[in-house]
């Protein structure tokens, strides 16, 4: 199975609702196994510039690779990088 774990900052606080929408209708691309999308608590004092992170599951790299292909995913990105600032992305596998 591989984790795919997103973070993204907002320029503009204002935003981080429609990035968290726009993010949410990627869970529906078909070779997700299980998305979530939810706003950082903000709760490590050393580490508070992330507004919204993606917890997501899928069940090869090629399961990934599809997402990453899918016309859901590549709208979602039109909306959500202009209004960004950062984004970390951590893959890995178990």
């Amino acid at each position: 199975m591989i984790k795919h774990i997103v973070a993204f900052s907002a320029k503009d606080p204002k935003d981080v609702p429609t990035i968290q929408d726009a993010l949410e209708k990627m869970a529906a691309i078909p070779t997700v196994r299980h998305w979530e999308v939810s706003r950082n608590a903000k709760r490590d004092s050393l580490s508070r510039e992330m507004d919204v992170v993606i917890y997501s599951e899928f069940d090869s790299w090629p399961d990934l690779e599809a997402f990453q292909a899918h016309p859901t995913y590549q709208a979602t990105i039109d909306v959500v990088r202009p209004l960004r600032d950062q984004r970390i992305v951590i893959d890995y596998e178990i």
